[in-house]
């Protein structure tokens, strides 16, 4: 819907737990939205940079956007939203030191939390030397290998059982080699006289 003039009863946009997926559109904060106070697009499947566009919602008062798979660093300019009381990005895959200055000298460290690659205040991690530990914030997959340490991709296991299968069946041939009278007892086989057919 386009609206030529933003209604005074909209002042808020709430698009939570809607498995919406890819980028956060750059238009909500080039779009004539200046009276937006509130923004909710947490719970869904939102893989992007933080677009700094947003910094146009100046009179925003919440900023909701947990819940994704957001990833790369937190722009400088949302600390030009100087009406901004709720801000919440926690559990995505966001990295580098949080900005200061401030609202954002405001937010409780909840605001941050399971974000593996954050640092600074006003979580407890400090930010040493992030530019060599962090990996690069240019692609989502990287992000993602943040969650656990105890993640496999798909290439690593099917290497793992591809290994595995030839080393078993290496040491069960040698071994039956070694072993054939034995087999024979145990499953009732019999020697075949070679020649005979």
């Amino acid at each position: 819907m386009d609206y030529k003039k933003v209604q005074e009863w909209f002042t808020a946009l709430d698009f939570s737990s809607n498995r919406f997926v890819g980028d956060i559109p750059k238009s909500i904060g080039n779009l004539n939205l200046k009276d937006l106070r509130l923004l909710n697009l947490s719970n869904n499947f939102l893989i992007s940079h933080i677009s700094q566009s947003l910094r146009n919602l100046v009179n925003l008062e919440s900023l909701d956007l947990s819940q994704n798979k957001l990833f790369g660093e937190i722009p400088q300019q949302l600390t030009q939203l100087t009406f901004l009381e709720y801000f919440n990005i926690s559990h995505n895959h966001l990295v580098r030191p949080i900005p200061q200055g401030k609202q954002f000298d405001t937010f409780p460290s909840n605001s941050f939390e399971g974000n593996p690659g954050l640092c600074g205040s006003p979580l407890r991690k400090k930010c040493k030397n992030f530019e060599v530990s962090l990996p690069s914030p240019s692609a989502p997959e990287e992000s993602q290998d943040l969650r656990s340490p105890f993640q496999f991709g798909w290439k690593i296991v099917l290497i793992g059982y591809g290994f595995g299968l030839v080393v078993g069946v290496t040491i069960g041939h040698t071994d039956s080699a070694r072993n054939q009278d034995w087999l024979m007892k145990t499953f009732g086989m019999r020697k075949l006289v070679r020649g005979l057919i």
